[in-house]
C-alpha cells in the first residue's frame, strides 16, 4: 500500500508543480531533493538518537549538495538526485540504523522518490534539456 500512496503523491505533487507553474522555475525539483532527503534526521530525532541524527545530517547533506549543483548547473542531476535518493531508501538500513523511521517509509519514500525522478526526466526529455 505503502507503494501506491508514494506513487499517486509523486503524481499529484509533479502535475501540480506543473500545472501551477511551479517547475518553471529550476528550483522546484531541487528543493524537492533537499526535503525528502531531510525526513530522515526528523525520524532520527523522533528515534531520539544523536548518534544516528549527525549520520543523517551528513547523508542530507549530500543530497543538498547535489541539489544546489542541480540548480546551478544541470536539472538532470535533480534526476539522479531523486532516483539515488529512492534507491537508497531500501538499502539505508543496511547502513544507517534509525529508530525513528516507521516500517512504511522506505516504500512509500523510494517509489515517491523514483516516479518524481521519472517524471522530472520526461519533462527534461520533452522540453529539449537533454
Amino acid at each position: 500500500m505503502e507503494y501506491l500512496v508514494g506513487v499517486v503523491l509523486a503524481i499529484a505533487v509533479c502535475v501540480f508543480g506543473l500545472v501551477v507553474g511551479f517547475d518553471r522555475d529550476r528550483v522546484f525539483y531541487p528543493v524537492m531533493v533537499v526535503v525528502v532527503a531531510t525526513y530522515y534526521c526528523l525520524f532520527a530525532v523522533m528515534g531520539a538518537s544523536t548518534t544516528v541524527l549527525i549520520s543523517e545530517s551528513l547523508v542530507a547533506c549530500g543530497f543538498a549538495a547535489v541539489a544546489v549543483v542541480a540548480f546551478k548547473k544541470n536539472l538532470w542531476l535533480a534526476v539522479a538526485g531523486l532516483a539515488g535518493h529512492g534507491v537508497f531508501d531500501f538499502a539505508r538500513h543496511f547502513v544507517i540504523q534509525n529508530p525513528g523511521v516507521p516500517v512504511y517509509w522506505p516504500g512509500f519514500c523510494g517509489a515517491f522518490d523514483v516516479l518524481a525522478a521519472a517524471f522530472l526526466a520526461v519533462l527534461l526529455v520533452k522540453r529539449g534539456t537533454v
